[in-house]
């Protein structure tokens, strides 16, 4: 399973990088506009330190306007994908791009008859919102298990990013499911590797090394 982080802030990106276990970076203008920058600039950034998929959101509704918005994107990286929503309008602008080569991440996923028609789309990434279906008493893992199956039946390349993760389990029952990447923050990816058996065995073996020396 890849794990992207999922941040505009350079510092986390650049700790989260120093792990080694970062494959990419997912943005969207929720993240970009705590940052207090232009967009193209955080972008460029971010392509600097990780180098991998860095998704970049398009804020256009139509068709036209997402095409036009993700030509400058494009341009600033070859590691660049475009994000667009799961609308008629950001299925068609994912045809299009994915046609002239360009990398699309359809996010707002929150079914799995989306998540299809993102594949038949060509999407490179379907982005499913688990941790907001479970905000509202929906089953957010077993969309990623349906959408999971339904690419498995039918070959779809397309690759499932979970993301709207929580909280470590989200991780986990991810990877369980099938799920290619799992996106999170970087207070996330810092949770799974903390466990309290783990300190506490440190914490006995550095005291008993202590005896010996």
């Amino acid at each position: 399973m890849k794990f992207f982080i999922d941040t505009a802030n350079i510092q986390e990106i650049k700790d989260a990088a120093a792990t080694g276990l970062i494959d990419g970076v997912t943005t969207n203008p929720s993240l970009v506009a705590k940052e207090g920058r232009s967009f193209p600039d955080v972008l460029k950034e971010i392509c600097e330190v990780v180098d991998g998929p860095i998704s970049a959101e398009v804020v256009a509704m139509d068709f036209a306007g997402m095409l036009a918005e993700a030509k400058p994107l494009i341009a600033i990286h070859k590691n660049i994908v475009i994000k667009v929503p799961l609308t008629v309008d950001g299925l068609r602008a994912c045809q299009a791009l994915t046609k002239q080569g360009t990398k699309v991440n359809v996010t707002l996923c929150f079914s799995a008859a989306q998540a299809l028609l993102a594949a038949k789309s060509g999407a490179t990434y379907i982005s499913p919102f688990i941790g907001r279906l479970d905000d509202i008493a929906e089953n957010g893992m077993k969309l990623i298990e349906d959408i999971r199956s339904i690419y498995d039946n039918y070959d779809f390349q397309t690759q499932i990013l979970a993301a709207s993760i929580r909280h470590p389990m989200h991780v986990v029952d991810s990877a369980l499911a099938g799920a290619d990447v799992g996106t999170m923050p970087f207070s996330v990816l810092q949770m799974l590797y903390k466990h309290p058996l783990t300190d506490k065995g440190l914490e006995k073996f550095l005291a008993d090394w202590k005896k010996v020396k």
